[in-house]
């Protein structure tokens, strides 16, 4: 027994060193994993354009994609023009789409799709496939629900070196991404949107698909304005878009002479003719005098008015199109929203648009922006300001904070919630003493005008509204500015 005894204890220790052995090497992970043979490329991915594009477009582009991430890194030479997350529709991971360029300056622009790999514990990179696009800075990547089974596809849309107008749709199919539309045209694409029923958006139903209409002009026309209208609708035997209607629309009669200068090109041109304010012209021809827009080119900016709301864009690059202009503006207090606007000319007096936002969030983008506007040139508003009134060098107290006013037009307010900083200029509209008062790009603020009354040397301020037809009082607390007298 004794004997027995001490050759189990023998055993015992033995098989104890050697378990011990085995989880200390991790030699135990081959019995249970299979071994994965994972290459792993870590570098900085640096975005750089091509000499085709202004150096303030290409820092405007630089400074948009610092904040993009990847599932993984790309290959040497691969710079990332546009990143897109997206929940999966076959398990519970999230999928990214990434559109890239190579250092050939004559490439075109890639997309590349990295889905997660559970066996692995990691993304894989599943695919590339070209675009049509060749302009980086006119890339928009998004996903939208085009066939109406609540499966998006993934959209990407911009320009080639033509100038012409791409789209290049792809599908979910069985586990992978499939091409199902691709578009090229010197005119303009848009997705043809219908109203879907309530059962489709309580996920009872499929919805009915989207068209895909291009635009081009008419080359049987002597018109510039008289277009050709391409409807491509989804076949579901073939899974792909196909041609389904062609339509002639006239164009309206206007000087030929005008629109051949107008749409020559030649830089500046076009975007001149759209420097003013512009009001918007329902489908029934009716005038919304609550939504304008204002066209800033000397200032690089875009302002939207409607719904009693104003939003200030930055005009970062802008290309001439056959039938107008294409710009890329950036919100100036969201810097995750983008808007991609095409402007067309519809008359001298009257410009279509299509806008195209990309917010970089899981919300649905707000398209009521495009649609016709007419130029407010007669209002009375344009007419009735009178030359600035010059800067001034002074000091007040107020409810912000302590506000300095400087004689270079600038201004700077000191608050408990630190500085901020920005433009001013005093003007007169209808008799109206007004100031407009232009945070710096980067505060949280926007644009602000106020009507100006002083009264014993204090200067009492009221946020005002301007229209085409005059300035209109918002019925805000008025704001007291209070003149510091220095010892």
């Amino acid at each position: 027994m004794k004997k027995t005894a001490i050759g189990l204890y023998i055993g015992f220790a033995l098989l104890s060193i050697l378990l011990i052995i085995v989880l200390a090497t991790g030699y135990w992970k081959r019995f249970f994993y299979p071994e994965i043979f994972e290459e792993t490329r870590a570098r900085v991915i640096t975005v750089q354009e091509t000499n085709s594009i202004t150096s303030d477009n290409q820092s405007n582009q630089n400074s948009w994609e610092d904040n993009l991430s990847v599932k993984m890194p790309l290959l040497e030479g691969e710079m990332v023009i546009a990143v897109l997350n997206k929940e999966s529709e076959v398990s519970v991971s999230e999928e990214q789409f990434v559109v890239y360029r190579t250092s050939d300056a004559n490439s075109p622009v890639f997309i590349t799709f990295f889905s997660y790999d559970d066996r692995a514990r990691s993304y894989r990179r599943m695919w590339d496939e070209t675009t049509l696009a060749t302009r980086p800075e006119t890339i928009s990547l998004f996903s939208q629900d085009l066939i109406g089974d609540r499966n998006n596809c993934i959209i990407v849309t911009g320009m080639n070196s033509r100038n012409e107008h791409t789209i290049t749709v792809f599908r979910r199919q069985n586990q992978n991404y499939r091409k199902i539309a691709e578009l090229q045209i010197e005119g303009s694409i848009m997705i043809q949107e219908t109203a879907r029923s309530l059962a489709y958006q309580q996920g009872i139903t499929t919805g009915q698909s989207f068209n895909i209409a291009a635009y081009s002009h008419d080359s049987l026309s002597a018109n510039f304005l008289d277009q050709i209208e391409t409807i491509y609708s989804f076949n579901q035997s073939t899974f792909h878009y196909e041609q389904t209607r062609v339509t002639r629309i006239p164009g309206s009669q206007v000087e030929q002479r005008r629109i051949r200068e107008l749409l020559s090109g030649a830089p500046g041109v076009f975007e001149s003719f759209i420097n003013d304010l512009w009001y918007y012209v329902s489908p029934q021809g009716t005038i919304d005098t609550k939504q304008f827009l204002y066209f800033d080119p000397a200032g690089r900016e875009i302002i939207f008015y409607g719904d009693e709301s104003q939003q200030v864009f930055e005009w970062q690059s802008s290309a001439p199109t056959r039938y107008g202009i294409y710009i890329r503006s950036q919100n100036i207090s969201i810097n995750t929203l983008l808007r991609f606007i095409e402007v067309e000319l519809e008359s001298l007096d009257s410009i279509r648009l299509r806008v195209n936002e990309d917010v970089r969030l899981r919300i649905t983008a707000n398209t009521t922006w495009d649609g016709s506007y007419r130029r407010a040139g007669a209002a009375a508003v344009r007419d009735s300001v009178s030359q600035l009134k010059p800067a001034i060098n002074a000091l007040f107290d107020s409810s912000w904070g302590r506000i300095q006013f400087y004689d270079t037009g600038s201004y700077s307010i000191n608050s408990s919630l630190g500085q901020r900083n920005g433009r001013y200029v005093f003007y007169n509209v209808n008799e109206n003493n007004l100031l407009e008062l232009r945070p710096e790009s980067g505060n949280t603020e926007t644009r602000m005008v106020y009507s100006a009354e002083t009264v014993a040397g204090v200067i009492i301020l009221s946020r005002v509204r301007l229209g085409t037809t005059g300035v209109f009082d918002l019925l805000e607390p008025p704001v007291t500015l209070t003149p510091v007298i220095e010892n």
